[in-house]
């Protein structure tokens, strides 16, 4: 009764994980003569697989519910985020001997953001656009970014690069600098060794990549200026997202700490690590008259 009830497209929850993380089911394959259930998170970078007995369906009010939880949270950093913006701007006009806001004209860092995930790119989306972030977000599905980066990074230009999706470290395994542990791991990897063959210098493009539980060190080595996940931790599908708005927003010749950068990171430095980074935000003036 149970697995008749299961089908493609449900939001479920594991049984034997106290049902912590709602998946959305995508899609059901028979292994070892039991059916088994391709798991994507709904709020977390999370991949997984889990047999269709230790699946529980979750109604549309449990969703509805828990979406809710999760927008109170994001509406949360955004605010902490427009507000930071605020403060930052007026400081911004007392080092530029100016006397208000209205004197000069902010260029925030442009964003490239490749999303494994459909589901997850309009969401992406509006978040950049409330936070004021120049940006263009594209589904590009994880196997498929190593292939597509170039041609993107050459059309577009962006100074801060984005490659997300899902991952996750294969169950039971203890081996974590095993590349072939990881679900997706080797495509963020390869997409950021790809990118850096577009621009070397990690100032002048900043990348930001992974998923839940992906392999942070190769990450690093490969590249990257900050990746998930240290601690092989879950990360919120709008982490990378805060980050890449901290860095957009910040001025080059601002001072900005690492932990100031990680904190915007919702599970912290378990979840997002990286390197000391420049902000990617000029200022200009006069503000143009016409």
């Amino acid at each position: 009764m149970v697995i008749a009830q299961i089908k493609t497209g449900d939001i479920v929850a594991r049984r034997s994980y106290q049902q912590d993380i709602l998946f959305r089911v995508d899609e059901i394959i028979e292994e070892r003569s039991e059916l088994c259930a391709q798991l994507r998170g709904v709020f977390v970078r999370l991949y997984a697989s889990a047999p269709v007995v230790d699946l529980e369906k979750k109604s549309n009010a449990e969703v509805i519910r828990r979406y809710s939880e999760f927008l109170k949270q994001k509406r949360r950093s955004i605010r902490k985020a427009i507000n930071r913006q605020a403060h930052s701007s007026r400081i911004s006009s007392l080092f530029s001997g100016k006397k208000s806001k209205g004197d000069f004209f902010e260029i925030p860092g442009r964003v490239l953001h490749l999303e494994g995930d459909r589901q997850y790119v309009d969401r992406c989306l509006k978040t950049y656009l409330r936070l004021a972030v120049p940006c263009q977000v594209i589904h590009i599905a994880e196997d498929e970014q190593p292939k597509k980066v170039y041609k993107y990074l050459r059309e577009h230009r962006p100074d801060i690069l984005v490659l997300t999706g899902h991952d996750a470290v294969k169950k039971g395994v203890r081996d974590y600098r095993s590349l072939d542990n990881y679900k997706n791991s080797e495509y963020f990897i390869a997409a950021v060794r790809r990118a850096r063959e577009f621009e070397r210098n990690k100032d002048d493009l900043i990348i930001i990549a992974g998923g839940c539980q992906s392999y942070f060190e190769a990450l690093i080595d490969a590249g990257a200026n900050f990746a998930s996940s240290p601690e092989r931790i879950m990360i919120d599908v709008l982490d990378p997202v805060f980050i890449a708005e901290r860095l957009a927003h910040t001025s080059i010749y601002e001072g900005i700490s690492l932990q100031d950068i990680l904190d915007e990171a919702g599970m912290g430095v378990g979840g997002i690590g990286g390197i000391q980074t420049r902000g990617k935000m000029r200022l200009g003036a006069p503000v143009p008259r016409f």
